[in-house]
């Protein structure tokens, strides 16, 4: 392949990660609401809320071997993993608006409705997911051409996590006229209808440009032998599903801090002394002026603060994301990455600290933290995308979508495992959907649940990278040697 033909076009990258937006705007709603979806909104217990997140996950996770066998043995004038997008896109819309229905059955049946719509959509996900993240590894051999497509996906992504949690919520109380089951339906059609023109975008704008050579035989005993002799690939399956949980249990954690733990006059003074009560009071008389409408923001300070916390960090996110592709140039992806998950933890940590009046330290740490946590971002699926090309330049054979496929599993444990944490400490520590003031042993696990715990398993990700082997030179030294081959 020459050079310039591995130059990818701005509109092909806007194109991609409009693939990423589409899924994250479901998949940042799995991660950050469905325990609150199923114990707040359907009101299923927390402890059997937990077994049908990681047992749903989960089924879906081991899904995912599956689906790489399958792409990588796909072959359509459109490529491999393009018609992917194109075939699942409406199934994911649908699937998406059921998993967010709350029809009225009693608690058996709410029990079998959640557990066969999740297992559908994870499963959906994956069929899609997995070919569009695998489309990535082959759009271009180029390592620096990757970084940008990374850092493009990942703005994409953060511009979703920040319609999701910085808007869903008040969104749900709004399109529901404060009934929240109403609300989440309303939303998530919404999203699933945005989702579904995306992924036809993303199919009609890209390119499949790394193929397998025309005499490589692709049996799946060999295509697994390759993958465990793959220490690099082994290093990033636990980074994968260590960072999700961490994700998942923070991100799906941060709801009930906000109703159970920061104080709520302390909270009501802060969003005064930002204008962020003024804010909406000029906007709606400035919407009234003009002859529309004005909008009913929830006044609980608890919701408005959990939007504002989200979008203060995810700003600082693309910050981060801003700065993490001339770093990665520069230091490598490995190390860029590792530290920025260890200062990530760091941060985290500092929450177990602040008392419940604390607000003014909780946002500030927020946006440390934020920013840490961006530069990591991208990197990790770049740093998938290397994995395969160590793979093929090792082993003389390319199987993308089977490496792709085991990080995609670690995506799922990872929110499966992280998602039933969320479920099952709050069980374990107490927690009733039913009371308006949860007990102190309550309010201490749902802090420990944002701060400490999340910390350990950030830690373990990075600690993972020990086994990672694929450092700046050798990242340099596979893509020259791969690239005399494929001319």
């Amino acid at each position: 392949m020459k050079g310039n033909e591995q130059k990818i076009s701005f509109v092909e990258k806007i194109g991609y990660s409009l693939g990423d937006l589409a899924a994250n705007l479901i998949f940042q709603t799995l991660m950050t609401f469905l325990a609150f979806f199923y114990t707040d909104v359907y009101k299923i217990p927390p402890n059997i809320a937990s077994t049908i997140i990681f047992v749903g996950g989960m089924t879906g996770a081991f899904f995912n071997p599956i689906m790489g066998i399958i792409a990588d043995r796909t072959h359509t004038r459109w490529g491999k993993f393009r018609p992917w997008i194109l075939w699942t896109s409406i199934p994911f819309g649908v699937m998406a608006m059921l998993a967010f229905r709350a029809p009225e059955y009693n608690l058996n049946g709410k029990i079998a409705y959640a557990l066969i719509t999740y297992i559908l959509l994870v499963i959906i996900y994956s069929a899609n997911n997995l070919p569009y993240a695998s489309l990535s590894g082959v759009m271009t051999g180029s390592m620096k051409e990757r970084n940008s497509i990374s850092s493009y996906r990942f703005t994409a992504v953060m511009i979703a996590q920040f319609i999701v949690q910085s808007l869903l919520l008040p969104l749900v109380y709004i399109l529901g006229d404060g009934n929240k089951t109403v609300g989440f339906e309303k939303a998530i059609m919404m999203f699933a209808i945005i989702g579904v023109v995306f992924f036809i975008i993303t199919f009609l704008t890209t390119r499949e440009r790394i193929h397998p050579k025309r005499e490589q035989k692709t049996p799946i005993k060999e295509d697994l032998k390759d993958l465990f002799r793959n220490k690099p690939w082994f290093a990033m399956l636990l980074a994968t599903i260590f960072i999700f949980i961490t994700l998942s249990l923070k991100g799906g954690m941060y709801v009930y801090y906000f109703d159970n733990y920061l104080n709520a006059p302390s909270l009501q003074s802060f969003l005064n002394d930002v204008g962020f009560n003024s804010l909406i009071t000029h906007l709606n008389k400035f919407l009234v002026s003009i002859g529309m409408h004005g909008f009913k923001w929830p006044d609980d300070p608890a919701t408005s603060g959990f939007s504002i916390f989200n979008a203060i960090g995810i700003i600082m996110m693309i910050v981060g994301i801003g700065i993490s592709k001339p770093m990665a140039d520069t230091y490598g992806k490995r190390n860029v990455f590792g530290y920025s998950i260890v200062l990530s933890a760091l941060t985290l940590v500092a929450f177990y600290f602040y008392s419940p009046s604390a607000i003014y330290l909780v946002f500030i740490t927020q946006c440390i933290h934020g920013f840490f946590y961006g530069i990591s971002t991208p990197l990790l699926w770049a740093m998938i995308a290397d994995v395969a090309d160590y793979s093929e330049w090792k082993n003389n054979r390319r199987a993308t979508a089977i490496i792709f496929s085991a990080m995609i599993f670690g995506l799922k444990a990872g929110l499966s495992i992280g998602g039933a944490l969320v479920a099952g400490i709050l069980g374990f520590y107490g927690y009733n959907e039913l009371l308006q003031e949860q007990s102190q042993q309550t309010v201490s696990g749902i802090q420990l649940a944002i701060s400490l715990y999340p910390a350990l398993t950030f830690l373990l990700a990075a600690a993972s990278l020990f086994l990672y082997e694929i450092g700046k030179h050798k990242e340099l030294q596979i893509q020259e040697d791969l690239e005399k081959r494929r001319s």
